[in-house]
């Protein structure tokens, strides 16, 4: 079914017609309100959860590639302009605009979603501050939340046409949500409960995160002006609004309501946050059935995150079951290599991988709100496998998606990012949504790195960056060094504070190559199983330093609808091959394998940290984001059965499931003598005489073939 055009094409138009206009400079109050320390539990935190996070500002990040990456963005959060960002608020309210232009892109005098942006602002500015604690930043964070308030009053007071309660804050009037309620389809009207929710997080960033209580209460009216607007409609009504392509788009709207009823106590606010079941597929998935083919993923991922706040509020196991089976809905079966999701902004069909790749996959807002949705379920379950899926995503894709330049007047992020061959990612996106994700992106890199157990007994440490925490409640200073996303040793030195804790290390399912733990020194006894976390529970006192070495292997990983099409890994590290060609590369690896059975003898270090050589192309790390064209995925091409110099000459078939008798054969390496893998070729031949994809003659030649390949380790 065909669809109306991708919000990122309207932006493609319209930016063709844009028109230059000089940059006009904040002025930021004289006088700035005393920074507040937030707490360490924020609350809007759940007493029942497993697992608890700390605060941004108690971890700080160390020297590498994820702090350069957030330097760039804390630079477009201390110039970009304030009064730009206010531009849309005050034009629409009848207050002086100050001469400022508003940013572009969606972010317009008359743009539909115009306000979305100033919101995702608030948010980067308050990430900004609680990471780095700069006065000017709180200056600009508070002059932003006052100027909004203006607008709020002003609107209530003689806004044109007058809002229906006197809570209403946005950059348009009241006319898109009306609309809404009559079913009016998009582009007509975009998103106008999306971009409420933008404004509305963004406020309660700032209260929680930079101590504004002006932000509180502006955005607890404006939870009293979406439950008068929604709380009287019938629930078939609101069913039909939240289905409409877009238009019904509310990003997490149930989400920013629960935790407003967290902080404020009104009922309301939870009813409210109730009006935003989107039924038909809350069900669905709460009853594991995936109809997510062709709905908008974006407009659909953050309701899920929203549902885990309900669980919270409500106990109503629908909502935290729907959530557990949408994540597994989308991780795997739906998900590209680099972590993303999505093909022209749309789930396509379960397991459709290969068949999607193009210049418009993985809208990187999908992957911020999947790496929340993550973080959220492991909450309330520390499931390893949540937190690996976060490090893919927030290492190839996040990461990657903000581009290597300076840049005070653009964010510098990615839109989509395409997965198909020879494609190359574009950046920019002021006024976007994933522009505005993209800027929150950059500055929380820190958020997941540790974890605390909620009675305090256990620190979780699921991300090897370089960093420190403080935990004053337990007395704790824990510095990590670590060159992640590089290979190397990860060291955790506990700089101060003493007592016991279960120290629980992240075991990657990538680490297959064995992990080594000591502490002080001294190997750790216990396995370190991946995919699972490490348990060291003892007495630390300062000076203790657990090392944690899990050395980085070559590894392919196959799509699920077509095993032929491939991406290649070096650890957590996508690694994509740089060539401008418009068709997959064909890559052939088996004739290179000894019985260790890796790709080390086909894919050679080119000399610079994992950077390597294959087929006369560069393989890089895709978190180096430049405008190279580049092929996140190849096509394998085995079509004979080869053993290093002895060539069979019989085909190298496929059974039904796509893999090919090399795959299985070298699935199950390493081999530890020559003897074992004649045997296991023999094996497996014999399976694929009973099978019908060789006949007698090739069984026995493949045999022979491997006999004579005398390979070593």
């Amino acid at each position: 079914m065909s669809q109306p055009p991708t919000r990122r094409r309207l932006l493609s138009l319209a930016a063709g017609t844009a028109a230059a206009v000089p940059l006009v400079h904040a002025a930021t109050p004289a006088h700035a309100a005393p920074a507040t320390a937030p707490a360490a539990a924020t609350p809007t935190e759940a007493p029942d959860w497993a697992v608890h996070p700390f605060a941004l500002h108690q971890v700080t990040l160390g020297d590498g590639v994820f702090r350069r990456k957030r330097d760039l963005m804390l630079d477009y959060a201390r110039t970009y302009p304030a009064d730009r960002i206010l531009a849309v608020f005050r034009a629409n309210a009848g207050l002086d605009t100050r001469g400022a232009r508003p940013p572009g892109g969606w972010e317009t005098s008359d743009g539909n979603l115009r306000g979305h942006y100033g919101g995702h602002f608030l948010t980067l500015v308050a990430q900004a501050y609680a990471d780095t604690r700069e006065p000017a930043l709180k200056s600009k964070l508070d002059h932003l939340v006052g100027a909004l308030g203006e607008c709020q009053q002003a609107l209530a007071e003689h806004g044109t046409p007058r809002p229906s309660h006197p809570g209403y804050l946005a950059a348009y009037p009241e006319t898109q949500f009306i609309l809404l309620e009559s079913y009016t389809t998009y582009p007509t009207i975009w998103a106008p409960y999306y971009t409420c929710h933008k404004i509305m997080r963004g406020l309660l960033d700032a209260h929680a995160l930079a101590g504004n209580q002006q932000a509180l209460q502006i955005a607890s009216r404006m939870g009293d002006w979406v439950h008068s607007r929604l709380g009287h409609l019938p629930r078939a009504q609101l069913e039909r609004m939240w289905s409409i392509y877009i238009a019904g788009e509310y990003g997490g709207m149930n989400e920013v309501m629960a935790d407003l009823h967290t902080l404020t106590g009104k009922a309301e606010h939870l009813s409210a946050a109730r009006c935003f079941d989107n039924t038909a597929l809350l069900a669905a998935c709460a009853e594991n059935r995936d109809i997510l083919d062709g709905r908008h993923a974006n407009q659909h991922i953050p309701q899920f995150t929203g549902y885990l706040r309900m669980f919270d509020q409500t106990g109503e196991e629908r909502y935290a079951t729907a959530a557990r089976n949408f994540w597994g809905m989308v991780v795997g079966p739906r998900t590209y290599s680099l972590g993303g999701t999505g093909q022209g902004e749309m789930f396509r069909a379960r397991g459709a991988v290969a068949a999607t790749v193009d210049d418009k996959n993985a809208e990187t807002c999908a992957t911020y709100n999947m790496l929340k949705l993550s973080r959220q379920l492991f909450f309330r379950e520390p499931d390893p496998a949540y937190m690996d899926y976060y490090e893919r995503g927030l290492t190839n894709h996040i990461l990657a998606s903000r581009r290597d330049t300076a840049s005070t007047g653009s964010p510098e992020v990615t839109y989509f990012v395409g997965m198909g061959p020879g494609v190359l990612r574009e950046y920019g996106n002021t006024g976007t949504c994933c522009g505005g994700t993209g800027m929150e992106n950059h500055t929380k890199y820190q958020d997941s790195v540790y974890f605390r157990s909620a009675d305090g007994s256990a620190l979780y440490v699921n991300l090897y960056l370089a960093s420190t925490l403080r935990w004053p409640e337990r007395g704790f200073v824990v510095e990590q060094t670590s060159g992640f996303p590089a290979e190397g040793v990860r060291t955790l030195t506990f700089r101060e504070g003493s007592g016991p804790l279960d120290l629980k290390l992240r075991i990657p399912s990538w680490a297959t190559a064995g992990v080594t733990v000591t502490v002080n020194g001294v190997r750790h006894p216990a396995e370190a199983v991946p995919g699972s976390y490490l348990t060291i529970g003892r007495q630390w006192r300062p000076g203790d330093r657990v090392r944690v070495s899990m050395p980085y292997r070559l590894r392919i990983e196959r799509t699920p609808d077509d095993p032929s099409v491939q991406s290649v890994f070096h650890g957590p590290v996508l690694l994509v091959a740089r060539s401008p060609e418009q068709g997959f590369r064909a890559f052939s690896f088996y004739k290179d394998f000894t019985l260790r059975g890796d790709l080390t003898g086909a894919i050679r270090p080119e000399g610079r940290p994992l950077y390597f050589t294959t087929h006369g192309l560069t393989l890089a790390p895709f978190f180096v984001a430049d405008d190279t064209r580049y092929h996140a995925y190849f096509r394998r091409s085995e079509p004979v059965v080869v053993f290093g110099r002895a060539d069979s000459g019989v085909p190298n078939r496929a059974r039904g499931d796509g893999l090919t008798f090399l795959d299985v054969l070298w699935d199950k390496a390493p081999f530890a003598t020559a003897g074992r893998f004649v045997e296991a070729v023999r094996a497996l031949a014999d399976t694929w005489l009973s099978a019908g994809l060789f006949t007698r003659t090739e069984r026995d030649t493949v045999v022979a073939a491997a006999v004579r390949a005398d390979l070593r380790l």
